[in-house]
């Protein structure tokens, strides 16, 4: 994970749930590329590869609600989405966003701010968001949490505090 996330955006609405994000039907599938072949597909044909276009997703209300699959961050990351900010996030998809190393922020005022297509920088650190010259806080993320993402997720953050406890 990168402490600045420059791109441009994807623009979703409210209540995009975790069945939108990749269906059940696909579940058997662990690997992020083969997720990001089905991801979104229920918004039609070719969606999948439109989203490859874009660089972050930006949503309002309730993102990943549903079924709480991990496979939809995993499917996201798959696609080559660097973040996800949203007015806010099903708390489960949450945690398997940032156990899957997918950095996500919740930032209300940048939802009624963007377009599709326009560019956006986060800074991780800081928790600000800039669009068009205008600025936007959020959270900050915790440090245990900024850990996790900066090691691309959890089991990697596992693997090396593991290391670092049998040495």
């Amino acid at each position: 994970m990168q402490d600045t996330i420059q791109g441009r955006i994807y623009k979703f609405g409210d209540n995009v749930n975790s069945d939108i994000i990749i269906a059940g039907r696909h579940l058997i599938y662990i690997d992020p590329e083969q997720l990001a072949k089905y991801a979104f597909e229920v918004l039609g044909e070719g969606f999948p590869a439109k989203l490859r276009g874009f660089d972050i997703l930006v949503a309002g209300r309730n993102f990943g609600c549903g079924s709480a699959r991990e496979q939809a961050s995993t499917a996201i990351k798959g696609l080559g989405i660097k973040a996800v900010v949203a007015a806010s996030f099903a708390r489960t998809f949450y945690r398997n966003a940032i156990n899957d190393g997918l950095p996500i922020v919740e930032c209300a005022a940048l939802y009624e701010a963007v377009a599709q297509g326009d560019q956006i920088t986060i800074e991780l650190p800081n928790g600000r968001i800039t669009h068009a010259g205008n600025q936007y806080e959020f959270p900050q993320i915790p440090e245990s949490v900024g850990r996790i993402l900066k090691l691309g997720g959890l089991a990697n953050y596992l693997k090396v505090a593991l290391a670092a406890g049998s040495s």
